[in-house]
């Protein structure tokens, strides 16, 4: 992971960061409002030894005894026997949590620091501390009553009334805040985005389905309402898209280029029926000869997309009851001819995989330059698996943020398993900021709009 890919990851989650950063501020500035002042008060005192003698000797001698003294007195200080002297019996565990010692290195200075709500009263039980260890440190030191004692503790600095608290600390807490924040708010989307495997590039369908992408399909507000392109009025980013998916298909295998070509996806809802009617609206703004049959027999929906009647087609043909030539459609100009499904079998496998299948299309490819099957999605039902079995090739649809590219794994593998030719995929619904980084996007705004979006829809006729 470089630096680039947090850039783009933040981009693309900007409004997450920024709660998170509101959130820690938030929090930091709660904490603080609510968090009682606490002050400081602390001494400093000295451990030595009496030097009978004044000797040089005696005094080295005396300054080791202080030396390892002062390292057991620093554990004393805050021991029960001493702060029962300075507090009432019920606050000493209360004083000894807010006593904090130490011993300056390389030297014989003890510090000892008293934390408190009150600064005077923080202070004045410091000095009462300093006061009562020196006496009792005169009083364990003497070899007998009557004795002086080895060692003795002197307070060098008395402790004075704090003037400012030690926390809460405005401007610390609210830096640790948003440092905390921040470092919520990466590691959540980092983490997120390294669990999430739905497709959300080029790269990763195309390394997913081990298949070149032929299109990238931006996201368009009203493309649920209006799903064909020859809809839309003006400059369409979506019809350009289609018309550069027609194009990479064109170049493809130019001496093996598919005549039965099927459309599906890994799972419902992922766009594959409009993207198998728009392919065909350019592909006959183009010039070609072409025939959309609707192959899913379950939840046909190419009908509702042209505006055409649906009650007679493919079924009927398959179970003798039709003719073919009778129920196929011309829509549009220049004419497109569609294949409505019909009724809906109780057995749409059987019907896909039966032998009058493959003479419908054998008719069909011998009449028409490309014919484009819509199918039912691949993982649950085989119908599609069925009809790319007999087709040339196979087109996957995949939706932008919601297939996972274990279901394409899974899928690549279903059709790898029956022969099935994978001419590439599609990825489809994808967002306008995302598609950027894939190349999507140049500009179309700025190229003149091609005369296909200016067609006009035809009411259907019967050929």
């Amino acid at each position: 992971m470089d630096l680039l890919y947090y850039v783009r990851l933040a981009r693309r989650n900007w409004l997450l960061l920024l709660l998170s950063l509101v959130i820690g501020v938030a929090s930091a500035l709660t904490v603080t409002a609510n968090t009682p002042p606490k002050y400081v008060a602390s001494i400093s005192m000295l451990v030595s030894a009496h030097d009978k003698e004044g000797s040089l000797s005696t005094a080295y001698q005396a300054g080791i005894l202080s030396a390892q003294r002062v390292q057991s007195y620093a554990t004393l200080l805050s021991s029960r026997r001493v702060v029962s002297q300075v507090t009432p019996a019920a606050d000493v565990p209360r004083l000894q949590a807010n006593i904090t010692t130490e011993v300056v290195p390389g030297t014989v200075l003890l510090r000892a620091a008293v934390t408190d709500g009150n600064p005077a009263r923080a202070a004045q039980l410091a000095n009462a501390l300093g006061t009562k260890f020196a006496a009792l440190i005169d009083e364990i030191e003497r070899p007998t009553p009557r004795s002086r004692p080895t060692i003795k503790v002197t307070v060098v600095d008395h402790a004075d009334v704090p003037q400012v608290p030690i926390s809460p600390r405005p401007t610390v807490d609210l830096a640790l805040g948003v440092l905390i924040a921040l470092l919520v708010g990466v590691g959540t989307l980092v983490l997120r985005d390294r669990l999430d495997t739905t497709i959300k590039s080029s790269d990763a369908l195309q390394q997913a389905a081990k298949s070149s992408t032929l299109g990238i399909i931006g996201y368009e507000r009203d493309a649920r309402r209006h799903p064909l392109i020859v809809r839309r009025v003006g400059r369409s980013s979506r019809s350009e898209a289609f018309r550069s998916l027609r194009t990479n298909l064109q170049f493809i295998g130019v001496d093996r280029r598919p005549k039965s070509l099927v459309i599906t996806s890994c799972l419902p809802n992922e766009g594959k029926s409009s993207t198998s009617s728009n392919l065909a609206i350019t592909l006959a703004h183009a010039g070609w000869r072409v025939i959309l049959v609707d192959g899913d027999l379950r939840r046909p929906r190419i009908p509702d997309y042209f505006g055409i009647e649906g009650a007679v087609g493919l079924t009927d043909v398959l179970i003798g009851k039709a003719r073919l030539n009778t129920v196929v459609q011309a829509w549009g100009e220049p004419r497109l001819f569609v294949l409505p499904g019909g009724q809906i079998p109780p057995n749409p496998s059987e019907l896909l995989g039966s032998q009058g299948m493959r003479q419908v299309l054998e008719q069909l490819t011998d009449s028409y330059d490309i014919v484009i099957i819509d199918a039912p999605p691949l993982l649950p039902v085989t119908d599609a698996a069925t009809l790319a079995a007999i087709c040339d090739g196979v087109m996957v649809v995949a939706k932008y943020g919601k297939t996972r590219q274990e279901h394409i794994l899974r899928a690549t593998e279903l059709l790898s398993s029956i022969n099935a030719r994978i001419v590439g995929t599609v990825l489809n619904f994808v967002p306008t900021r995302a598609s950027r980084y894939d190349g999507y996007g140049y500009g179309y705004g700025g190229y003149a709009r091609e005369s296909e979006d200016q067609a006009q829809i035809k009411t259907p006729e019967v050929v």
